[in-house]
């Protein structure tokens, strides 16, 4: 038999316990005599029950006598009244929230979890974080297991409640987990590398970075097509840059550059031009606006015969579209390639790509990307060697935070107030990215912060507009752009925190893939010692009332997840706009038109038999001639599906504002 003496504030609790369960529990005194100190009131009860009865004392001398004792701490009293009596004990590590609900926890390695200055076993623990938990909303059930797994590492409750209290956050609390930046390659001086000196003079560049490096050992300055993977900042865009400014220089053919965005393409058209004006002519490709206003006419030198054309995706795929062509092309540079996996542009790409491949054979493709899964099985569908480099060129730290919405915005201001007034060695503040999920909720949070702190940056504001804020943040006058999820992969802010308001892109949940593209914007080896990720999930929220997954489920998910292999696959929609693309560019030629299907990396739906049926292609003997309205479909980036809406459309109502009200209430209503 054990009893076990637990002091308490004027009195001592004991507890009988049989090694499996506690068969009673108890209260006594101590009382200073001539003799010693002896028990006084000494009264039991059995567990479940409240009421106590009155035992002698000579029943609580006998039984520490014929008893192991374990005691919680030698108190003065309780130590002396036990050496009257000859009777050892010794200190035992127990669980005093189960001794106050009559059960014995042994404490150990394994089950000894820190609760402020005492521990207590893991089932205790358990029921705390639910407790505290419950305040917060409803958390799903991958959330708790996720703490739950926190908890057994840690073992510290406060630890793992700095998730739920960022108000009393402390970064080491936190922290999801840390990605090493490993210690760089040797590298060779630019002047070390074959290639035009008058382009490593211009280039500004001294030592290759490691996956600059890597590529040129993997044939890059050989014309080998490389698909190169590596993190945000590691220098990617310089080996297309090496690629395209030897083959210009070298006489094999003109560079083509095509990045996903507008602002991204003007950022990189200014600087090339700049770093190249003395070597070549630089022209600018991008989509036009139909509002022909001075904020939105497009920048730069427009001519399609420039020796480096920075383009858009759709800005390039245009000419092809309209049926023109681009000559003496040597190099063509896809950037951010990850886009294949995009559900709306996801097809342009593809199509693109086959498109300039038909038309530019001995080209030389570089595809570069951060964020792509199973690299290699795309590398083989694009027909090019994998230059992979793993490591961030700085250290990143992501956190993950749960806490209510109301409280993200005094939260977000306090990081980001705290971010801009560190340096780093190389004498730059800290910056952020808040990325969210609307336009209206940039301007929300921005506001929030004042515009002398933050700015909002999407694609609903002018060219001009955006041009000024990238200005501010690149000066570093702001500390931080609030911006969507859509401009993920969009300009080049050196920021060194990038922050999740929200985990969504509208009302849909990013993907591990979007996800990660965005927190690789934190970091720049440039600029920053170490780059930081911070999540703010809000228990139970929802963007979408179909979603069965909350915030705080999505961020663990997120944190945790592998991008999956790139192979798209193509509904009717997508399928037969490019079909009809590429119907353009091979002139009707059924055989080309198939081996650029093949050259595709996403699967395309069969729509010759669709088109036929309602007269928008006619075949004949291997050839395919296009209907006024097929051509219209490839020229305006249009399927089938749409193509059809908008001619019953044109049918039935009369004003323009009709039709178009009646295309975007369908696209809702299919997107719902």
């Amino acid at each position: 038999m054990t009893v076990i003496i637990v002091p308490q504030r004027g009195s001592y609790r004991l507890i009988i316990y049989n090694g499996k369960k506690v068969l009673n529990t108890g209260v006594f005194g101590l009382s200073s005599t001539a003799k010693g100190y002896r028990p006084v009131n000494f009264k039991t009860r059995k567990p479940g029950r409240r009421n106590y009865r009155n035992i002698p004392t000579k029943q609580l001398v006998d039984l520490v006598r014929t008893s192991k004792i374990w005691i919680t701490r030698p108190e003065p009293a309780l130590m002396a009244f036990l050496g009257d009596f000859q009777v050892s004990s010794k200190v035992a590590p127990l669980c005093r929230t189960c001794l106050l609900e009559d059960r014995v926890s042994v404490l150990n390695k394994k089950n000894a979890v820190r609760y402020g200055r005492e521990r207590i076993c893991m089932d205790c623990a358990e029921r705390e974080l639910r407790r505290e938990m419950g305040y917060l909303g409803q958390f799903g059930q991958r959330s708790f297991q996720y703490i739950r797994a926190l908890l057994e590492t840690y073992k510290d409750i406060d630890r793992v409640l700095g998730l739920l209290q960022p108000e009393q956050r402390d970064p080491s609390q936190t922290l999801f987990d840390r990605m090493e930046a490993v210690k760089p390659v040797k590298t060779h001086h630019i002047t070390q590398v074959p290639v035009p000196k008058a382009f490593a003079k211009a280039s500004g560049v001294e030592y290759l970075t490691p996956v600059q490096q890597l590529a040129v050992n993997g044939g890059l300055l050989e014309g080998k097509d490389l698909l190169v993977v590596s993190a945000t900042a590691s220098g990617k865009t310089f080996v297309g840059e090496m690629a395209g400014m030897k083959n210009l220089l070298e006489g094999r053919g003109r560079l083509l550059f095509l990045v996903p965005l507008v602002a991204l393409a003007n950022q990189k058209y200014f600087r090339f031009r700049e770093r190249y004006k003395d070597l070549a002519s630089v022209a600018l490709q991008t989509g036009t606006s139909r509002l022909n206003l001075p904020e939105t006419r497009p920048v730069g030198e427009r001519n399609t015969r420039a020796q480096v054309i920075v383009g858009t995706y759709e800005g390039l795929d245009t000419i092809f579209r309209n049926g023109r062509r681009l000559k003496d092309i040597g190099t063509v540079v896809i950037d951010e390639v990850q886009n294949l996996e995009e559900p709306e542009r996801g097809h342009r790409l593809d199509g693109l790509i086959a498109r300039i491949k038909k038309t530019s054979p001995n080209a030389q493709f570089l595809y570069l990307s951060a964020t792509i899964g199973s690299p290699n099985v795309l590398a083989g569908k694009l027909e090019a060697k994998l230059v992979r480099y793993d490591s961030r060129p700085v250290p990143l730290d992501r956190h993950l935070i749960f806490c209510e919405k109301k409280k993200k915005v005094q939260f977000i201001k306090s990081m980001v107030r705290e971010e801009f007034a560190r340096r780093s060695s190389k004498g730059y503040r800290g910056q952020t990215i808040v990325f969210t999920n609307s336009r209206a909720r940039c301007h929300t949070l921005a506001k929030a912060m004042g515009s002398n702190t933050a700015r909002p940056y999407h694609s609903g504001l002018t060219s001009k507009e955006r041009r000024h804020v990238e200005e501010l943040f690149g000066s570093q006058k702001i500390a931080c752009v609030v911006t969507t999820a859509a401009l993920a992969a969009g300009v080049d802010f050196p920021a060194s925190q990038v922050v999740f308001d929200a985990l969504a892109m509208g009302i849909k949940w990013l993907t591990v893939q979007e996800f990660n593209q965005m927190l690789g914007r934190a970091g720049r080896p440039d600029f920053h010692d170490q780059g930081r990720v911070v999540i703010l999930a809000e228990p139970g929220a929802t963007y979408s009332r179909t979603s069965k997954v909350t915030e705080e489920e999505m961020a663990i998910a997120l944190l945790k997840g592998e991008m999956e292999e790139v192979a798209p696959v193509y509904g009717l929609e997508g399928s037969s706009e490019e079909f009809a693309a590429n119907a353009i560019v091979c002139k009707g030629d059924e055989a080309e038109i198939q081996w650029m299907e093949r050259k595709m990396v996403g699967t395309n739906e069969p729509v010759l038999e669709t088109l036929q049926k309602h007269r928008l292609v006619r075949r004949k003997k291997g050839h395919i001639e296009l209907s006024d309205l097929a051509g219209v479909m490839a020229r305006h980036f249009i399927g089938v599906e749409r193509l059809l809406l908008v001619r019953k459309l044109v049918s039935s109502k009369k004003d323009p504002l009709d039709i178009v009200a009646e295309i975007n209430c369908t696209e809702v209503r299919e997107e719902a």
